[in-house]
């Protein structure tokens, strides 16, 4: 995805809500469950990380990004943002 892409897709995460949170437990099984669920229903979600480690944020969103084949679109502060478009895209991405 190039730069425009990912301004837009950023453009568009600005007024979702997190619809997973992952908590001291980290990223299990369920949590991955989850996120590839909603990644099904809505292609682009909000992730909230609770923890105050940044290096184990990165880690967790590249982990992610990893495990689901989604790609990362933003991180800030503990939200972290990924997009994976479905079989039947319901996000027009500008080309």
């Amino acid at each position: 995805m190039n730069t425009k892409q990912i301004s837009h897709l950023r453009g568009l995460a600005h007024k979702l809500n997190p619809v997973v949170m992952i908590g001291n437990n980290g990223l299990t099984a369920s949590v991955l469950q989850e996120i590839e669920n909603s990644l099904n229903a809505h292609e682009l979600i909000k992730i909230k990380v609770f923890g105050d480690d940044r290096e184990a944020r990165v880690a967790m969103l590249e982990e992610i990004c990893e495990k689901t084949g989604a790609t990362k679109v933003h991180h800030i502060g503990k939200q972290l943002v990924i997009y994976r478009q479905a079989e039947t895209a319901k996000i027009v991405i500008p080309k």
